[in-house]
């Protein structure tokens, strides 16, 4: 037989249960009586009392009201009101933004360096190009000051300094350097060089200018649109390079024109690269787009280069005698050949990297490569065995080539990463609004 379970005692009960509650105390007047009454009597209900104190006395109106105590003479002065503090001024969060700079300030300036620029442009192109084709060899001079022989060589090396002297004031302001103080540093070696007369010292100058030039010509564009504006920005590249070029030979360099073309090639790679890693926010922001845009550009960059050194080597004797012979053709019947380099790299990167750059970033790293076309413009004239002609007609038909390779790359480009249509394609291009400060004002 299972034991059943013991009883458990009755706890007593504690005061503070339940249990021992004592019951409320009832007030003299329920809930329903003090509805009844009226407001006015609820409300004296709820007053509170008045302060217990001394009753007041009552005055007659026949007996004079009691004269008011006097003030002691030693009394405490009362302390003035003192002024609340003024609350601590909030300091900007974040980093202040300069002061707008004056417009007139920027005119001035602006048209100080379109004149210094048309000047130098004037001396170089009466230096170099229109030698002998002056009706006099000397200019007066107003005011009894000495003639200006038009045949001297000091007239294209001024004009060079003053080209070379605006353009790193240009290059400068656009980077956000000291425009000034390089400029006047410019001005300073470039007057050293001409009166020194050394053939080290005019090389070195010629290697400066035609490096400036051509990291100029890339960082002056702004972004295009459409292909159209994509045009004006290779025109307006072009151009720069082109009056770069003239001041490179204005300088009057003697150097060995295969070497000169890889140091310039070489130096306005770095420059222009290391000027884009900064544009373009670095290399995190490459992404995998601006990865493979790099390499492929790398690689095209040297199979252009090496590509006679290829068809020496590893081409056969029919292919090699094929190019050559297709080069000689050009020359005889159109009067130049493209420069591979400037038809197939440097102008379509101008094109599709001022296209890209109206939508992303990653278009700074694709005009890198259009030093491919502003360095070999810019030693236009270094080889004497090439004629002004036929320099000029071998740019013109290489931008014309490389024109409508970059129309194809924007083609493809939009077709892989837009939409289809005519009119998607309109909406896309109203879309392309990425910001960018304008040609004259500063990048950085």
């Amino acid at each position: 037989m299972a034991k059943s379970t013991p009883r458990r005692r009755a706890e007593p009960t504690r005061p503070w249960s339940r249990k021992a509650r004592p019951p409320r105390p009832t007030t003299e007047r329920t809930r329903t009586e003090r509805r009844a009454e009226p407001p006015s009597v609820r409300r004296a209900a709820a007053a509170p009392a008045p302060a217990e104190g001394p009753a007041p006395v009552p005055v007659s109106p026949l007996e004079p009201a009691p004269a008011p105590a006097p003030v002691a003479e030693h009394s405490d002065p009362v302390p003035d009101a003192v002024p609340d503090p003024a609350p601590p001024k909030s300091r900007p969060v974040g980093p202040v933004a300069p002061p707008p700079r004056s417009r007139l300030g920027a005119g001035l300036l602006t048209a100080l360096w379109l004149l210094l620029t048309v000047a130098g442009a004037a001396l170089l192109a009466e230096g170099l190009l229109l030698q002998g084709s002056l009706p006099s060899d000397r200019l007066a001079m107003p005011g009894g000051l000495r003639d200006v022989d038009l045949t001297s060589e000091l007239i294209p090396q001024v004009g060079a300094v003053a080209i070379a002297t605006t353009y790193v004031w240009a290059l400068a302001a656009r980077t956000g350097g000291r425009p000034v103080v390089f400029s006047l540093l410019t001005l300073a070696i470039g007057a050293g060089v001409i009166t020194l007369d050394r053939p080290m010292l005019r090389s070195g100058a010629a290697v400066m200018i035609c490096v400036v030039t051509a990291v100029l010509a890339i960082v002056a564009t702004v972004p295009a649109k459409n292909f159209r504006r994509a045009v004006r920005e290779v025109v307006v590249a072009v151009y720069i390079a082109a009056l770069g070029g003239l001041a490179t030979i204005g300088i009057g360099p003697s150097l060995d024109v295969g070497r000169f073309e890889y140091v310039t090639l070489g130096l306005a790679l770095v420059a222009c690269f290391a000027v884009v890693y900064r544009l373009g926010a670095g290399f995190h922001g490459l992404g995998r787009r601006g990865v493979v845009i790099v390499v492929v550009g790398a690689l095209i960059l040297g199979l252009t280069l090496a590509y006679a050194e290829l068809l020496s080597r590893y081409g056969t004797p029919a292919l090699v005698e094929w190019v050559f012979d297709g080069v000689r053709w050009m020359r005889e019947h159109l009067g130049a050949s493209p420069r591979p380099i400037v038809a197939l790299l440097g102008i379509p990167a101008l094109v599709w990297g001022t296209h890209m750059r109206a939508r992303r970033r990653q278009g700074w790293w694709v005009c890198a490569f259009g030093v491919g076309a502003t360095v070999p413009i810019a030693q236009l004239l270094v080889d004497p065995g090439v004629s002004v002609t036929e320099s000029v007609l071998a740019v013109t038909y290489g931008v014309v080539v490389g024109l409508l390779v970059g129309l194809v790359l924007i083609r493809v480009d939009l077709a892989l990463t837009g939409q289809r249509g005519r009119g998607a394609r309109r909406a896309e291009e109203e879309a392309a609004v990425r910001p960018e400060p304008a040609r004259i004002e500063a990048l950085l």
